[in-house]
């Protein structure tokens, strides 16, 4: 049961995870409930990161695994962010906030790039996700209003959500 999880779990994960950023973003949604999204993910990505750790030992699971592992202390980031409002160790919990929100939007980009190039199936998704990736954070970075930033956020979302069905239907 809980190899079908770890291989199509993502596939739920990284969509729904992108929905409650932008749902926060427009206050649809708390503050408080991404703070416990974040510890949720932490929690999810350190098991997943264990269970599947022989599995993505070469290829392209392996820039997946690197992808999950750099991905967890940015996602802790968050969580520091979020605990603290006053941030900590001199680091401002804006600066923890915005490692978090950038590095997500980020760090699985060069792993689309990587993926697309060893995929013959669908390298297409893989490119267009990393593209929606690049083109997001700039998006978000130029945003001066909150409907800005839900519309960067958007473009990641639906960029990486493409990425992994692909990765998650294809295999």
């Amino acid at each position: 049961m809980f190899r079908p999880l770890r291989e199509n779990g993502p596939a739920f994960l990284v969509p729904a995870a992108w929905v409650v950023v932008a749902a926060t973003v427009s206050g649809v949604v708390s503050t408080h409930a991404l703070f416990v999204a974040h510890v949720v993910m932490s929690t999810l990505l350190v098991a997943f990161v264990v269970a599947s750790w022989r599995d993505m030992a070469t290829g392209v699971l392996r820039a997946w695994k690197l992808v999950i592992l750099a991905g967890t202390p940015v996602t802790l980031a968050g969580v520091v962010g979020f605990a603290f409002p006053g941030g900590i160790v001199g680091i401002g919990a804006e600066s923890l906030l915005a490692a978090a929100l950038y590095g997500w939007i980020l760090l699985p980009a060069p792993a689309f790039v990587y993926t697309g190039l060893r995929d013959e199936v669908a390298p297409l998704a893989y490119h267009a996700a990393a593209a929606c990736s690049v083109a997001g954070a700039i998006v978000v970075a130029l945003a001066d209003t909150p409907t800005g930033i839900v519309v960067g956020v958007s473009i990641v979302g639906i960029g990486q959500t493409a990425g992994i069905l692909a990765a998650t239907a294809l295999y």
